[in-house]
């Protein structure tokens, strides 16, 4: 397996996953947005983890927004609401998916 369609994969099963768990709490609770968010900080742990990953997504995005204009890298706006609306474990593989394209050429 090429490892652009490594990336791609990755980046499907870092949708998918997500939103299985996800899915689950909107069918139980249905679309209550504040308890979503709530629950993201309902203890330490969950706290700690939720933190964590925000933080790393906003590092990430300015880090890949440089690293596509030095390098090209089309399509890079699309991390932006992967990131926001799954999460790292979709927007990043999805960008080294767009950057690896730099390297088909």
């Amino acid at each position: 397996m090429s490892l652009r369609r490594f990336y791609l994969v990755m980046s499907v099963f870092g949708a998918v996953v997500p939103w299985i768990f996800f899915a689950s709490f909107f069918a139980e609770n249905g679309y209550d947005i504040p308890l979503f968010v709530s629950g993201l900080f309902s203890n330490g742990a969950a706290g700690g983890f939720s933190a964590d990953v925000m933080i790393s997504i906003g590092v990430f995005w300015v880090w890949s927004r440089i690293d596509a204009q030095q390098h090209s890298v089309r399509n890079w706006w699309l991390v932006l609401p992967a990131g926001a609306l799954v999460g790292l474990s979709f927007a990043l593989p999805l960008y080294l998916y767009f950057r690896q394209d730099i390297y088909q050429d």
